[in-house]
């Protein structure tokens, strides 16, 4: 049966056979079809895009038809009632009666918004405020409203903070989009305890049935590199050694950020570049024992010589 389009929703087809195939979302026809056996799923879904390619107030005012586009990281998605100043269309200054009226309705319209816009409401300055401090896309902040969302609406968030349900959902959202940042540092930008945390992204990984793809370690070299300023050849010669590894298929069950710390450091050393292992692991957050140990399997895989 046909349904129609809300923001609200995870379509899947009923069919047995179709649980594998995702849904293809046909935005010119406004229909969303099963990838499977091509039933239409969701039809009538409105343009939630903005067409308007002005860059000036003039032009934006001149073409505006449907104003900006809607997002799931605002709590009413962008669609929210705006009781304007005292001044009619004019310009001209209302009547004292006229006043009093506006006054009472904006207070009944801050009034009958519900405590879920509130909660909903916090949250989401949460979520920006840690996109400011981590550096996260637009379209992963996205994906974290949505799987908040979705979190709420399972009432994940009994006996829990709304921090660390937050947290849990950018950390989740930057694996499914391969964005690399640890736990610590997400934790940190929340203010909250890496052992809530993980609880937390454990609870919702299960209650929302996440398959969220290890990181690519490749992309943990980068950052370390750059926020340690290291030389571009070191860099090189890093990922050189982690492709190695893979081929010598010792990097299966290591955690990518240890692999990535031991890759960089075994290349510092082949480049005459003088860190320690202790700066190595303040920046990658992973104890210098590991990485040490991670070091030494690769020299004795790869028979590295320094």
């Amino acid at each position: 049966m046909l349904e129609n389009y809300s923001n609200d929703y995870d379509v899947k087809c009923k069919l047995d056979t179709c649980k594998t195939y995702p849904a293809i979302t046909d935005s010119e026809r406004g229909e969303i079809v099963c990838g499977g056996c091509g039933l239409i799923l969701v039809e009538n879904m409105s343009d939630a895009s903005y067409e308007n390619n002005g860059y000036s107030q003039e032009d934006f005012m001149k073409l505006a038809r449907t104003g900006p586009a809607t997002s799931l990281t605002m709590n009413d998605k962008g669609l929210s009632t705006v009781i304007g100043t005292n001044k009619d269309s004019t310009g001209k200054a209302l009547s004292n009666k006229t006043k009093y009226e506006f006054n009472r309705l904006r207070t009944w319209d801050q009034r009958s918004k519900s405590r879920k816009t509130a909660t909903l409401s916090k949250a989401f300055t949460l979520l920006h405020g840690m996109k400011t401090k981590l550096g996260i896309p637009d379209n992963v902040v996205e994906n974290a409203a949505y799987l908040y969302r979705k979190a709420v609406n399972a009432k994940l968030t009994r006996g829990r903070t709304m921090a660390s349900l937050v947290s849990a959902s950018l950390y989740a959202a930057c694996r499914e989009n391969n964005i690399p940042r640890t736990l610590d540092d997400v934790a940190e930008a929340g203010n909250v305890e890496r052992r809530i945390l993980s609880r937390d992204l454990r609870t919702i990984i299960k209650k929302l049935e996440l398959n969220l793809n290890q990181y690519d370690t490749s992309s943990f070299i980068s950052k370390i590199s750059n926020n340690m300023n290291l030389k571009e050849k070191t860099k090189r010669d890093a990922f050189d050694i982690l492709k190695r590894c893979e081929k010598e298929d010792i990097t299966a069950g290591k955690h990518p950020v240890a692999q990535a710390a031991a890759s960089l450091y075994l290349a510092c050393i082949m480049n005459g570049e003088k860190i320690s292992q202790k700066k190595f692991s303040v920046e990658s957050g992973v104890s210098d024992v590991t990485i040490r140990n991670r070091a030494v399997l690769i020299k004795k895989t790869l028979k590295l010589i320094e």
